[in-house]
């Protein structure tokens, strides 16, 4: 018996009541970051690796027609998680009504549903590894073992919010490792969708005005060969092998030195520039909110 076979999934588990975030988590201060994004990518890709998700996607999604339409909307819908309050618990109910009709047959004739109990849950799951990988590369200095344990905490909450069922979620960090590992060697393909994804990077999307075409041609080819590399660097190496991606020691040199850059460079960024909007308004609504309570707090009476 696999691991996913056996854990998390065969358990039978109470579902705690999902806790809006606030400020003081690790997800408040993190995943408004426009560097959370950079490992979004190989997470997307590791997504629709999934059989039933890349078939899914692959059917039904707008990701060929309107890239930036639908990564405008996941962004929007990503940071409503965090960041909206009670809004967000709307959001993962919102989105689990939007997915419930969702179900696509692939070329061998089986019929994948996007509610599905094992790739609903992968889609949330693998965003721990995103962060335990974008801090890795992408960050001042890699999470130690506390904060690891804190951003796990938050997942599982996050996963709640989102309405992943409770015996879907692994226990603890390493119980996480297996279930992962396992679900990379085991489910995992090599779908012409993750294949797509990487391939469509440094290509113009659909609906660029042709009077800008020539201008935005040279800059999108720049930008989206950084995003493969990237992409490619930040996937396990066992999916890139099932992807048939190369990556070498002076790659993994080249992503690392990237990264140094980035993450100590992000921390000297205005805040408005280093986190996306709804993030930052969340931030400054949570300080304004703050100092009313502390002049509430002083106030003569």
């Amino acid at each position: 018996m696999t691991v996913t076979e056996n854990a998390p999934a065969a358990r039978a588990v109470a579902r705690p009541e999902p806790v809006p975030f606030e400020p003081g988590s690790i997800l408040w201060d993190t995943m408004g970051l426009y560097t959370s994004a950079i490992a979004g990518n190989s997470v997307f890709i590791l997504q629709t690796m999934h059989p039933a998700i890349g078939t899914v996607v692959d059917r039904l999604s707008s990701f060929r027609r309107d890239p930036l339409g639908r990564a405008a909307r996941s962004f929007a819908s990503v940071q409503t998680w965090v960041y909206g309050g009670r809004t967000a618990i709307e959001e993962g109910r919102r989105l689990r009504e939007m997915h419930k009709p969702l179900s696509a047959e692939d070329e061998d004739g089986n019929r994948h549903h996007a509610l599905s109990a094992e790739p609903w849950a992968w889609v949330h799951l693998t965003g721990f590894y995103a962060a335990v990988t974008a801090s890795k590369y992408f960050a001042p200095e890699p999470m130690g073992a506390a904060e690891q344990q804190q951003v796990f905490d938050e997942f599982l909450n996050l996963g709640r919010i989102l309405r992943v069922p409770e015996r879907m979620m692994p226990r603890t960090i390493d119980e996480y490792w297996a279930y992962f590992d396992d679900m990379v060697e085991n489910t995992l393909v090599p779908h012409k969708v993750a294949l797509e994804v990487l391939d469509r990077m440094d290509k113009l999307p659909p609906g660029v005005p042709a009077p800008l075409r020539p201008v935005a041609a040279p800059v999108i080819g720049l930008t989206g060969r950084l995003q493969r590399f990237i992409s490619t660097g930040t996937l396990p190496p066992a999916a890139r092998e099932k992807l048939g991606l190369s990556w070498s020691k002076a790659d993994e040199r080249r992503l690392r030195a990237v990264g140094q850059v980035i993450g100590r460079g992000t921390p000297l960024l205005p805040e408005r520039v280093r986190y996306m909007p709804i993030a930052y308004r969340a931030r400054q609504a949570a300080r304004a909110q703050e100092k009313l309570r502390e002049a509430l707090d002083t106030r003569p009476l």
